[in-house]
């Protein structure tokens, strides 16, 4: 679909807004005269990275962290939202030092996903991050996350894991070991 098949957008209002995310609802006129009204949660940051810091060409290092949404901790990616200014690569090797202890000599944006882009307009960039050396700095973690490595050719069992259920980080797993196995 062509760029000018979109529909014409007549207004946006915005319901709600907190320090994180922004209710608007958009009233849109489609092609074939249809007028309709969506609400979505608008990002006021400019995305997420989520980064597969990989030790060597099987290990991934994950984090287990608490996840707030869920009410318990998670096994996932390292990740966070770009600050403002900041480019992706190094937002993501930013986030890696600060949330597993390294840093990447190599780093390369893999995609950009959407979750749920019906209602959303957040967008996560996958980052591979390779040829790792330790180098921490600190972040705005409430507690110490830990650390934990991870082998791709086990990534099967992961998925059966009860606190691996993040969808962009299970996806991003997918998506580094069918690179590097074309790599």
């Amino acid at each position: 679909m062509a760029q000018t098949d979109l529909p014409d957008v007549l207004d946006i209002k915005m319901l709600a807004q907190t320090r994180l995310f922004h209710v608007e609802e958009i009233s849109l006129r489609f092609k074939n005269g249809v007028e309709v009204q969506y609400e979505r949660l608008r990002s006021p940051s400019r995305g997420a990275v989520l980064v597969v810091p990989m030790l060597d060409n099987d290990t991934v290092l994950l984090i287990r962290e608490y996840a707030a949404g869920v009410q318990r901790y998670e096994l996932a990616l390292p990740k966070g939202r770009m600050e403002l200014d900041e480019e992706i690569l190094a937002a993501a090797n930013r986030e890696i030092m600060e949330e597993i202890g390294y840093g990447a000599r190599r780093l390369q944006h893999l995609r950009t996903l959407t979750l749920a882009p019906s209602y959303l307009s957040h967008a996560t960039h996958i980052i591979l991050a390779q040829d790792l050396y330790p180098e921490r700095h600190p972040g705005d973690e409430p507690e110490e996350i830990e650390v934990v490595p991870w082998r791709l050719s086990q990534l099967n069992e992961l998925l059966n894991h009860a606190e691996c259920t993040e969808a962009r980080s299970i996806a991003a797993l997918f998506l580094v070991r069918e690179h590097l196995a074309h790599a």
